[in-house]
């Protein structure tokens, strides 16, 4: 018991530390002491102790010094936490613009922009919730439908049946997409300044193309200290791994 008891306090003091060093870290950001804040922010992290909060205002922190890629490398974490972070989103999208290279996604059309565009509206946790949201409905409605007295009343709980059935049917398929998609991208953000991606791993190989600071890729493959990348616009090629800096990690 008493080493239960020790640990809870342990326990108390490091989150009552961290709590001090994020309203500290706040404090300093609002004196325009931007560095010191991410110093604060930084401690916290390098204690395991992660939040959406911590990686939002930590981005805000290097933002302001004019730091592209740790900006947008923490607005990234703070999305990865809380998929729906708005304030988040907005930052990242203005971070974004301080990043030399210009690439243009590939844009999706047909049948699968409109399944993207839909599905990825929520984060699979979100679906996963809708889809127990209207099994439950069906349930009810299976009640009334089996207690309803009149031949009326059944038939509209049998329409809500399958209005349930229906409903958790496109969360459990959204979620399902939504969720392979995610486990499916290894997001990272390049931190040297400017770095040459090969189209070989290997130092000798001709360059494909050039990046700079800030610029997002998707690693798709590891070799060695070669890690290999694809960006929005679709362009592959090997970049050495101390260049990036992956937000899964």
């Amino acid at each position: 018991m008493k080493k239960i008891a020790l640990y809870i306090m342990f326990l108390f003091a490091v989150q009552l530390v961290a709590a001090q060093s994020f309203e500290k870290g706040n404090a300093l950001y609002k004196e325009g002491n931007y560095a010191s804040a991410a110093a604060q922010y930084e401690g916290i992290l390098k204690q395991k102790k992660e939040s959406a909060e911590i990686y939002f205002n930590l981005g805000n922190a290097y933002y302001k010094m004019g730091e592209v890629a740790p900006a947008v490398y923490n607005y990234k974490k703070a999305l990865l936490l809380h998929p729906g972070y708005k304030e988040a989103q907005v930052n990242l999208g203005f971070a974004q613009k301080m990043a030399i290279d210009d690439i243009k996604a590939v844009p999706r059309v047909g049948f699968s922009k409109m399944v993207y565009n839909a599905a990825s509206n929520f984060h699979y946790n979100t679906w996963a919730w809708i889809a127990l949201g209207f099994a439950g409905l069906f349930f009810l409605f299976f009640l009334g439908y089996y207690f309803g007295g009149s031949t009326l009343i059944k038939r509209i709980f049998f329409v809500g049946m399958f209005i349930g059935i229906g409903g958790s049917v496109v969360g459990v398929l959204s979620a399902i997409y939504v969720k392979s998609h995610f486990e499916a991208e290894r997001p990272a953000v390049v931190f040297a300044e400017v770095v040459s991606v090969k189209e070989e791993p290997r130092d000798m190989a001709n360059d494909a193309f050039i990046l700079h600071e800030g610029t997002q890729v998707n690693v798709e493959e590891t070799v060695g200290d070669w890690k290999k990348i694809q960006l929005a616009d679709e362009s592959v090629g090997w970049i050495k791994s101390g260049a990036i800096k992956e937000v899964k990690n």
